[in-house]
């Protein structure tokens, strides 16, 4: 009996052995996290500013990763330049990790840390998606008009025939439907929004270009 016990408190003090001697060595690579000396940017190609160590092992400027997704679907994960795997995770270099930084610089690791929280999954992931997404819904629209950029046409098609879905399925009746079916005029509805925010991208470029071609070569050299 006396074995016994003093076998499980053997094993028990081992197993926190174990233990604590992941986390000091989860503790020594965060603290010795830092990008390799003779890499540089991926995207930038640059010296490294904030730099940033992906889940799939790549490093980037914060700024650049940050700016890449922000030009990539807004509700997703951007795909890593390098790979092309989905970036769940952002890691700081090691020196950026605690302590007081510059205003840039900390305004840099609040992105990226709010960059993580978006998708970091499950529970605490959906609730700062509902946060954000008034952000997210302006930069889907700004993506929208974009002519060069995704459309959007199948996911707001769908977004569509849910709402169309649920409108039914309610005891009100006050859009008018024209005998087409509360589901068809939902699609075209939403057919109709992304057709013209497409034609304002269209139309903003035209200008754009337009004003660039009437400019005087010395403000384009400015």
């Amino acid at each position: 009996m006396i074995r016994s016990e003093r076998v499980e408190e053997e094993e028990e003090g081992s197993g926190e052995s174990k233990e604590e001697e992941e986390e000091e060595e989860e503790e020594e690579v965060t603290l010795s996290l830092k990008p390799p000396v003779d890499d540089c940017c991926a995207i930038c190609f640059g010296n490294f500013t904030v730099a940033c160590k992906s889940n799939c092992g790549h490093w980037y400027c914060a700024a650049c990763i940050l700016q890449y997704w922000n030009y990539a679907a807004a509700s997703k994960p951007c795909k890593c330049p390098m790979c092309s795997r989905f970036i769940l995770n952002l890691t700081p270099e090691s020196s950026l990790q605690g302590g007081h930084h510059l205003e840039d610089v900390s305004k840099l690791l609040k992105d990226v840390d709010r960059y993580n929280r978006l998708f970091v999954g499950g529970i605490p992931g959906l609730l700062q998606k509902i946060y954000e997404l008034p952000l997210l819904m302006k930069r889907v629209f700004r993506q929208m008009m974009d002519p060069d950029g995704h459309d959007y046409l199948s996911e707001v098609r769908l977004f569509a025939m849910m709402l169309s879905i649920l409108y039914a399925s309610t005891p009100f009746d006050f859009i008018p439907n024209g005998g087409m079916g509360i589901v068809r005029l939902f699609d075209y509805t939403a057919f109709a929004v992304v057709l013209s925010l497409r034609l304002v991208g269209h139309y903003r470029r035209w200008r754009l270009n337009r004003r660039l071609a009437a400019a005087p070569p010395q403000m384009l050299d400015e």
